[in-house]
Parts: C-alpha cells; structure tokens; sequence
C-alpha cells in the first residue's frame, strides 16, 4: 500500500465511528513552552484530557506532522526517522479499552489485511510501589481477539506506562498518566543474538516494529505521591503512519515505502550509487532532508537556537553523509534555499574541523576527549573520525568518548526537562517575577491586539523575559506603548496572585476586589503580589517564525 491510501483509510474508518476529522497542526507547538517540536498527535490535545471541552465533540482523529530531535542519531537503521506523520484517534471521557483495542485490531486486520498471526502486543504489569494494578482488563480483550495468549507480554512502566515526565514515580502532582497496550509487527526476520539470546517485542534486532500505541489516561497523581483516577477516563492513541505503511507491504524497510522511497531514488540517480551498498548514508539523507524541508515549511531556518540549531544539526549531519556518497545537497533538494545556504556555510566549518583533525592526528592515536571536541565543536561524527584515523592507522578510545557522550546528554536532558517549569531557567526571585509578568503580558497583548493572540513559548531568566506570541505583522510603536502601559497600571495596583487546584488542574488568577484581570492554568512559580515586580519594559519586538512575533522584555 501507498502511505495516503493508508492515512486516508483510517481516517474513513473513524469518521465512520463517530470521530471528528481534525487537521494536522504546525511542528511548532503553540502556547506550549515545555518542548521545541510537536512530536505526538496527543501534545496539541493536552488542554482536553485534563478536562476542556473539545469544539468537535469527544470523538477525534487525525494525522499529525510530528518531528522527535532524539532519534537523530537513531537514524540510519531500518525503522528511525525523525520527521512523521502519526496517526491518532482520541476518546474524551467517551469509549474506553473495549472499543479502542477492538477497533484497531479490526482496522489492521480488516482494512489494511494484516495477518493477525504477525501482531504481538505489551501490556502494562502493574507497579506496586504506587498502587497501580496489572492491566488484566487489556490482556483479556487481546486474548479473546488472538485466540490465545501466546503472543501477550507484560513490560513495567518503562515501556507500558505514559505521561509527560515518565514514570509514576517521576511525576508531578497534578500529572495525568495510565498504562498502555503496545502492537508489534512481526517481519519473521531472523533473530540477531547480538541483540540477546531470546527474541521478543521490544527487541531491537529488527524482527519487530511497534505499530500503534494505545494509551489509557485514567489516573491523576495526588500531592501525598499516591494515585486517583481521573473524572474521566480517555482514550489516547498514536500510531507511526510510516510504520503501518511498512507493515501493509510486509517490509521491514521503512525506507522502502513509496513518500521516502522516491527521495531514495533521486539519491541514487545523483550519486550513481545503490541504496543496497550504502543503506546508511542513504537513509540519514532522505531522512533529514525530509525533515529539514518540513520544519522550513513552518517558518524556521537554520540558527544556533532551540528550533534553528535542531534544524542546522540536521542539514549538517545530512551534508556529511552526502560527502560519502559524493554528492551535495543543492542536488535533490529541488533548490531550497534555506538547506544550500546552510550546506554552503558548513563546508567551510568542515575544513577548519579536517584541520583539527590533522593537528589531533598529528600527535598520535586520537583520545576520547578530542572525538568528542570534534563532534561538538566541528560537527564530526565518531563515524567519521573513525574514517579518517583509519586512513592513518591510528586508533581512537571510543570508550572515553562514549563516557563524554552520556554526560553530554545528560546535560541536555536534564537542559530539556527545565522547559517543564514554564520556559525558566530557574525558580530563583527575579525569574519568578518575570514569569508572573508574561501572564500581565499575554492578557495586554489581547487587549490592545485582540483575543486571537495566543502564547507561542517563552524562555525566562534572571536577568529578562522572552515571550512569543501569535500575530502576523509587527506591532506598531503605538501598540507597544499601550502594552507597556496596561501592564505597567496593573503592577501599580498591587493585584493579588492566587492559585486554586481542580481536578489536577492549577489555574492562576491575577486580579483584586473589582475583579479578575489574568485567569490561566499554569503550573509555574508567581509572586503573591504584582506590586514588587518593577518598570516593565519592552526592549524589542521581532520576527520569531511565520505568523509568530517575539517580545523581549525586562523588568526595572
């Protein structure tokens, strides 16, 4: 099957269930600061699982554009690819586990004529520590519809278990989450015991590919670190379009499908070689490229920041795999001006890096902690610094630079994780102050815009206040007067900062005796008072994307 005759037969076989069609939303997130890429169909639905009203109902499906920045190094076997498209459907407080795992089952199995036999799925064991029970119910519908057990694996909460910050233990008060049923593609490839003795669903060794994932929000984690169920209990599933493409044709090759297949074939035709010779660099090629004109698409270029810097990272590590194939980017990329001014900005970074390199070689075999200078520094993959000391017979401590690598995502992660506080740096008093202050900000803004603006991310510091925001043209100077002066008049009167927890929920409301001048559910930190916040002032207001203006401010 063609990737649009299976995203159009899903979507039919939900409409005919009752669901609302939706349409597929930017990769940037809107009025979420917590991450830099839409990277599930559930993340724009967020505000409607933990209780708002969905404008089409209780019933919704979709195909989203999704983009995941930690599989990039992932990208080179037959499954990963950074940019996709998810399928969704989504049940608030409506159908429950019967219905969903019945429904997918028959839509694999009737309107895409999977071999039921080849379908294995993981369920959710329970995790006594904080008192959530095995999920019998899900295993016993899998049961009924398999005829059997056989093919029914229960996995703990690093694998069947879903919410923003992981498992239950990690989660935040307030924190929505459940347990998940997981479906696998059996490929009946043989087993690579490389990858262990015994082959099973979550196996890596290519045999199996997760399909479809459906997860069963029904659980709240409360203030004491125990769990209670949610009013309402909703329906979230996701399911990797390319990968159901790949099961439909019985292909383990996700590189195969049709949408990815014809890149592959401008690849070779340009670089007169084969994809069977060369799968990885192929691959990675198709891959970025793909993502890279997607994220351009929705209004970014290449940068040293957030979005910008994920989108160089791409179109470089595209750029240096396009050198062993011997081929530029400028060739199969129908002009893009944005990727061919970025490859031609990076090759001149490639001949300082070769020169590190030679300086480096030059005093023998190659430490862990200069690979890793060359990767960050230069863009040099282990890869192809291995490449090259070969070349000089020279050996490298993949070891050390392995050791160097985790502590670098570490960081990275634990960089990431911040943006769950609300786009702050820290919890510190100035960064408090600044965070109350984007709720005065986004409320001026609407009054002297309109109520069609929306917050689009904000990053906070010690020391100013960045804030993005939906509009299309740049603001007038009489426009940024009158915000600074409604913002400023509210700090003036001393409005009180209070806070209220419903159903997990956390609205916050800025406003006094005369009534409410801020509502918004936020689960950051607030002053009590605006009366200490300062002089806001704005020092600029830009361009952040297409349809995205950027303010930043201070407080004096």
């Amino acid at each position: 099957m063609k990737l649009d005759e299976v995203r159009e037969k899903y979507l039919e076989f939900f409409k005919k269930r009752e669901h609302a069609v939706i349409e597929s939303v930017s990769l940037l997130p809107e009025n979420d600061p917590t991450t830099l890429f839409i990277s599930s169909g559930m993340q724009p639905l967020l505000p409607y699982f933990l209780g708002k009203e969905h404008p089409k109902g209780k019933r919704v499906t979709d195909s989203q554009r999704c983009f995941r920045a930690e599989d990039i190094e992932e990208v080179g076997d037959n499954r990963h690819t950074t940019y996709f498209e998810m399928l969704g459907n989504w049940s608030f407080g409506d159908y429950f586990k019967q219905e969903q795992i019945q429904w997918f089952f028959e839509f694999l199995t009737k309107e895409i004529n999977l071999d039921s036999k080849k379908l294995y799925v993981t369920v959710f064991e329970g995790d006594e520590k904080s008192g959530i029970p095995k999920d019998i119910e899900s295993a016993e519908i899998w049961e009924k519809l398999f005829g059997g057990s056989e093919r029914i694996s229960y996995y703990g909460a690093d694998k069947n278990w879903w919410s923003r910050a992981g498992s239950p233990e990690q989660m935040p008060a307030g924190e929505p989450g459940g347990s998940d049923t997981e479906v696998f593609y059996d490929f009946g490839t043989e087993h690579d015991k490389s990858f262990g003795e015994e082959c099973h669903p979550n196996c890596d060794c290519g045999r199996f590919m997760e399909i479809g994932n459906s997860v069963f929000m029904e659980y709240v984690k409360q203030e004491d670190g125990s769990f209670a169920h949610l009013p309402l209990k909703n329906v979230d599933f996701g399911g990797g379009l390319e990968r159901i493409t790949a099961a439909s044709n019985d292909d383990s090759d996700i590189f195969n499908i049709d949408t990815i297949a014809s890149v592959i074939k401008k690849i070779e035709k340009v670089s007169g070689k084969s994809y069977a010779d060369n799968k990885k660099a192929f691959r990675v090629i198709a891959d970025h490229v793909r993502a890279s004109e997607n994220i351009i698409k929705d209004g970014i270029i290449p940068s040293n920041t957030e979005q910008g810097y994920i989108l160089r990272r791409l179109i470089r590590r595209a750029v240096r795999f396009g050198d062993v194939l011997g081929i530029k980017l400028s060739d199969i990329t129908d002009g893009n001006e944005e990727i061919i001014k970025e490859e031609e900005k990076f090759r001149k970074t490639l001949e300082k890096g070769l020169k590190e390199f030679e300086k480096i070689s030059s005093r023998g075999n190659i430490s862990g902690s200069d690979a890793f200078v060359l990767f960050t520094t230069y863009g040099f993959p282990l890869e192809l610094t291995l490449e090259l000391a070969l070349e000089k017979d020279l050996n490298i401590d993949e070891a050390e630079f392995r050791d160097k690598m985790r502590e670098h995502q570490e960081l990275s992660r634990k960089g990431a994780q911040q943006k769950f506080k609300g786009g702050l740096a820290d919890h510190s008093e100035m960064s408090t102050k600044y965070h109350t202050a984007t709720h005065l900000l986004l409320r001026a803004l609407k009054d002297v815009l309109g109520e069609d603006v929306a917050q689009k991310g904000s990053n906070i510091t010690a020391e100013r206040m960045r804030f993005d925001f939906s509009w299309g043209e740049k603001m007038t100077d009489e426009q940024k007067q009158k915000v600074e002066e409604i913002v400023n008049t509210k700090i003036k009167e001393g409005l009180e900062v209070t806070n209220e927890k419903t159903d997990g929920k956390i609205t916050y409301t800025i406003g006094n005796n005369k009534g409410d001048y801020s509502v918004e559910l936020c689960g950051g930190p607030h002053v009590e008072n605006t009366s200490g916040l300062g002089n806001f002032k704005i020092k600029k207001e830009e361009a952040s994307s297409a349809g995205i203006r950027r303010i930043k401010a201070v407080l004096e």
